[in-house]
């Protein structure tokens, strides 16, 4: 029994279905209309790629011979036999002429016979009349004899051979499976309609001249490329009207035809420079190319990439395919048009989701791809989501392609991990902003080791070399430091100091060489340790990371000298015995002074220092010695420390004010994370979670009734951190100041001052951390600021908010940001504000002043630098250089930087306390006093902290002490104690001038005016009468000051009334300060740092 459906009848015709009934034994026939000879045809010379693509090769080669033999009767034809108008409808055409092309034709014929399609459309077709014009004569001819020699316009078939060809290049692209060819085709199209316009004008005219001047087929080409090209000599023209009226036929129609075409080539230019166009495959797979995927394309980002990429020597032959799906604007086209960017630099339009824009990337041949997510979204989740999407297109496209990731939020860290290199924006944002909380600068000595710079070029050309400040020189040198690595048995470093311990190889190496050796990496362990301390025995095989100006490959060395040194004895002394070349009230370096403490190595006594002066030569003019730097640790000295014991000096005794009342903390891994990848790390806790309504810091609890920060009696300064939400990044910034290697006693209170409430899970990973608090409210509220406890604090993070991070107008994403931190450096001088921005190209209005000498000298020493090609151009601005300020983009460069060192984001995550390899140190800072001044050089600070407690320091960060009046103070300041603050000063013999020209506020005793400074000031930025009155200018100044005098008094009324509003305590608000010298206002410490550079 056969059963149909119903809809049988709504199927294509040429399918047949007939479907027995299973039971009695079912057989099923399918495109049974396939077998005809009809659809056969169809088949083969249609539908079949290969097929077909040979039968259009084969039709348009018979197309061409047609037109060959055309040539070729002309040629032979004599017109001079015949005379009239006979010519024009006779010719004269040999028998075995006139076989081959009847032969051609009804070959052609029978190719255009196939069915193609609806018979109607076909006979309407200009095909299809060219086709009987040509064919239909020649048929005539066989079964009539005397129409032999009857004129055929056998050279029409030029338009049937153009139309033959472009179906065969569209055949060809099919099966090769190419789809970008439009721009391809249309220039074919062009090509092969001119050349029909002249074939077809050249041989009518010629062939109508016969019956006038019998022009030659050559003089009729010289005539119609002559008449098309509109020269127009006139020497050779048509003589009769046929030919005359052919000629003005054939005008039109190139008027017509013409334009249409050139019109469609341009819009196909167009979209084509748009798009981009493709990345041959013949470049790619003879030339080295990355890719860059980013969801839109701004200059900076653009010119980071090409300054950072480029800077490494061994990239300049790599080409930068950049593939995008938004269009390319102004500024970008522009760049990409300098010589020095458009010969490396291609722009695709297109999107890394779609596997044909990766294959016009030549993603399969790719060395690298970078996928870059667009941090000015305000939706970065949503960024973020675009940024795993393309991970995963290029890694299921080109398997073999190594990835570099950005991603933004830490939740979603963990869908690229098998990427081969990510960074997370929030993680390395935050844990940079805590660490500069309490290693000043970090962000700074971060910022400067991933950029590359122009120092490491010859003194002439490095940043800051033209610069008459000492320190703006020393600092700008200082800034090319990198880190770079080799293998121990390769190296002419460290290849000496095999068998001997870490520490003593990294003092010798700095020592002699002067390179910081921080980490090294075993062959059979790929987990890189950063300062392992002494017990670890250096091997041939370890690979060693230090840093230095330059790589040791590109290093010169001469050891004669150093021989004849060690012949005469002084191979101890070292190369930093002298006496500091440099003032030390005159000079900032680049990097904070921080050091790589030893993970434990020894356990220390109660109080003790690590740079105390030795007892037994510490009297009379002998300079005190330094224990020598042993090659092998001595067993003895190193007791085990058990990281969860209680073995530091503030954990073994406690002070009789403490008592009882202290909360005992312990060591653990935090037991809750907000996200999945978080890094454990071990961090001081509380015994039990704190209770959800204790972490609330403005309201009062069953637990306890505090409402106020003053109210809980920290007895360290508080850290608040101004955020728009708790996103899950802000546990990266509590982690690294609750490390374990942090002193309980030296624990800072932390306040998250938020603009919403935060959620439940992320309480809950916070809750286990002592002295973490939060209240709702934002930094442009002045009740918040009190209420949060701003006056009893040492810090002020803030974060960048993300509902601002997008503007109409570019780079005014951070107006608001820098108004309110204005606001508060006004309200409140002696706060330590670190503030992150968006566009590091507006931290030149932090700590505005308009009419400050200094800050004008230095905007154009900035605008100089940039003039001369630095990548790092905002490095002398003084925020930056005191770390007050920071843009997350400024570490784009670490993404770049790990194509060749593929080793820099393990180590910046070391540094920043992200990750924590077993064995490996941590950064932190150690401050140098007055009574640390017998060290005298770096170099022996180096070697006392390498014999003492086996620390590396890595840098130095520097200010100066000046005191003044509180009410004439208009920079940021730190509060300090009066009498300290005088007894440096008169130490150092600081004089303090009140008649200094300046125009900003309490600048006569400005610490940073001094002479050489204001000399330089005035020379840049001087815009006045060069003969000015000193008298006119002095009263000028006390109007000034009196002015500003008046304004601080108002300000801190204001401030005193809104606390007492809010039944604050008034008390602590407005003390004496002290003033941190070349930091922008911005203090750095809370003791007076005097240290030396590195020579």
């Amino acid at each position: 029994m056969n059963t149909k459906p119903s809809t049988q009848r709504d199927l294509a015709p040429w399918v047949t279905v007939v479907v027995d009934a299973p039971c009695l034994g079912a057989h099923g026939e399918f495109y049974v209309n396939e077998n005809t000879f009809k659809e056969r045809l169809k088949l083969f010379f249609i539908k079949n790629q290969r097929s077909s693509l040979r039968i259009r090769l084969f039709n348009f080669s018979l197309k061409l011979l047609t037109c060959l033999l055309y040539i070729v009767r002309v040629l032979l034809d004599n017109p001079e036999e015949g005379t009239g108008w006979s010519h024009i409808f006779w010719v004269d055409r040999k028998m075995p002429l006139w076989a081959v092309q009847v032969s051609a034709q009804l070959f052609n014929y029978s190719l255009f016979l196939i069915p193609q399609g609806n018979i109607w459309e076909q006979i309407f077709r200009i095909s299809f009349i060219l086709e009987m014009i040509n064919t239909v004569p020649f048929i005539i001819t066989i079964f009539w004899p005397p129409l032999r020699n009857l004129f055929i316009p056998v050279f029409l078939n030029c338009w049937l051979a153009k139309y033959a060809l472009e179906n065969m290049i569209n055949d060809l692209h099919r099966a090769i499976q190419r789809t970008q060819s439009a721009m391809f085709n249309q220039v074919l199209i062009l090509i092969c309609t001119l050349l029909c316009l002249v074939f077809t004008g050249t041989c009518g005219i010629q062939h109508l001249e016969r019956a006038g001047e019998k022009l030659s087929l050559f003089k009729s080409f010289y005539f119609c490329i002559v008449t098309f090209s509109t020269v127009g000599y006139g020497d050779v023209t048509p003589k009769i009207w046929p030919s005359q009226l052919l000629v003005v036929i054939m005008i039109c129609v190139a008027l017509v035809v013409l334009p249409l075409q050139f019109e469609e080539l341009v819009y196909l230019w167009m979209e084509r420079q748009k798009s981009g166009g493709n990345y041959s495959r013949h470049r790619a797979q003879t030339e080295k190319h990355v890719v860059l995927c980013v969801s839109s394309l701004k200059i900076d980002l653009l010119m980071d990439f090409l300054n950072e990429f480029y800077a490494h020597p061994r990239l300049q032959d790599y080409y930068v395919v950049i593939l995008c799906p938004t269009e390319m604007d102004i500024q970008v086209r522009r760049v990409l048009q300098i010589p020095l960017w458009s010969q490396r630099v291609i722009y695709l339009q297109g999107s890394a989701l779609k596997d044909q824009d990766l294959m016009r990337a030549k993603m399969d041949n790719g060395e690298a791809c970078f996928i870059l997510s667009s941090r000015n979204e305000v939706d970065r989740t949503a960024a973020d989501h675009q940024t795993i999407l393309r991970a995963w297109a290029v890694k299921d496209f080109a398997p073999n392609c190594p990835l570099y990731v950005q991603i933004l939020k830490p939740e979603n860290k963990f869908h690229v991990k098998f990427a081969d290199h990510v960074v997370c924006e929030e993680e390395c944002k935050y844990a940079m902003l805590a660490l500069n909380c309490v290693c000043p600068a970090t962000s700074t000595l971060i910022t400067l080791l991933v950029h590359t710079s122009r120092a490491r070029c010859s003194c002439h050309c490095r940043e800051g070399q033209e610069s008459p400040e000492q320190w703006q020189r020393m600092y700008g040198r200082c800034s090319g430091n990198e880190v770079y690595h080799i293998r121990m048995g390769d190296s002419k470093f460290f290849m000496e100091y095999e068998g001997k311990s870490f520490t003593y190889a990294a003092f010798h190496a700095h020592k002699k060489y002067g390179v910081c050796l921080i980490g090294i990496r075993r062959e059979e362990n790929k987990s890189i340790l950063l300062n392992p301390g002494p017990r670890h025995i250096m091997a041939a095989s370890d690979t060693c990371f230090y840093i230095n100006i330059t790589k040791e490959e590109n290093s010169a060395f001469i050891f004669k000298q150093e021989e004849k040194q060690k012949k005469k004895g002084f191979a101890g002394r070292g190369t930093y015995d002298g006496p500091s070349r440099l003032p030390v009230h005159s000079i900032i370096a680049s990097m904070g002074t921080v050091a790589m403490d030893l993970q434990n190595t020894e356990c220390r006594p109660a109080n003790s220092s690590k740079l105390a002066l030795p007892a037994e030569n510490g009297s009379g003019n002998r300079r005190p010695s330094i224990a020598p730097v042993l090659e092998l640790a001595d067993t003895s000295s190193l007791l085990p420390c058990d990281l969860l014991s209680d073995q530091s000096e503030d954990e073994m005794t406690q002070s009789d004010e403490e008592g009882s009342a202290v909360v005992e903390y312990v060591k653990g891994y935090p037991p809750n994370s907000p996200y999945i990848g978080s890094s454990p790390t071990l961090c001081h806790l509380l015994p039990e979670k704190a209770p959800f309504c204790c972490l609330r810091l403005d309201k009062g609890c069953k637990h306890n009734s505090f409402e106020d920060a003053k109210a809980y009696g920290f007895k360290n300064k508080l850290i608040i951190v101004s955020a728009e939400t708790a996103g899950n990044g802000l546990y990266n910034f509590i982690v690294p100041l609750r490390a374990y290697y942090r002193s309980r006693k030296e624990l800072n209170p932390i306040v998250l001052l938020l603009d919403n409430k935060p959620e439940h899970h992320f309480l809950e990973a916070i809750c286990c951390f002592p002295m973490v608090y939060y209240m709702e409210g934002t930094i442009d509220n002045l009740d918040s600021l009190l209420q949060c406890g701003i006056i009893y604090a040492d810090n002020l993070v803030v974060v960048d908010k993300e509902s601002t991070m997008s503007a109409e107008e570019d780079y005014m994403a951070d107006a608001k940001t820098i108004v309110n931190v204005q606001t508060m450096f006004r309200l409140f001088p002696s706060l330590s504000i670190i503030t992150e921005l968006t566009h590091p190209s507006n931290m030149r209005f932090m700590q505005f002043r308009a009419k400050d000498s200094y800050s004008l000298a230095l905007s154009k020493l900035e605008k100089k630098e940039r003039e001369n090609g630095s990548n790092l151009a905002f490095m002398f601005r003084l925020p930056f250089a005191a770390g007050r300020v920071f843009s997350i983009s400024m570490l784009d460069t670490l993404l770049y930087q790990s194509f060749v060192k593929d080793y820099m984001i393990t180590i910046t995550r070391l540094l920043l306390g992200l990750d924590t390899t077993p064995g490996s140190g941590y950064l932190c800072a150690m401050k140098i006093t007055e009574d640390d001044l017998w060290i005298r050089t770096y170099g022996r600070l180096f070697q006392k902290l390498c014999s003492s407690s086996a620390e590396i320091p890595i840098g130095i960060y520097r200010t100066e002490s000046h005191m003044f009046a509180t009410s004439e103070s208009q920079i940021s300041i730190n509060v300090e104690d009066c009498e300290d603050t005088k007894d440096v000063k008169e130490h150092w013999g600081i004089k303090t001038s009140h008649h200094r020209n300046s125009c900003s506020s309490d600048q006569s005793e400005h610490p940073l005016l001094r002479r050489k400074s204001m000399q330089w000031a005035r020379r840049l930025s001087r815009k006045g009468n060069k003969h000015s009155s000193k008298t006119a200018e002095w009263i000028s100044q006390q109007r000034l000051s009196l002015y500003r005098r008046s304004e601080r008094q108002e300000l801190s009324e204001l401030v005193k009334n809104r606390m007492k509003h809010l039944g604050l305590p008034t008390t602590g608000y407005g003390k004496c300060r002290s003033v941190a010298l070349l930091c922008g206002g911005a203090s750095c410490s809370r003791a007076p740092q005097v240290t030396l550079c590195r020579d």
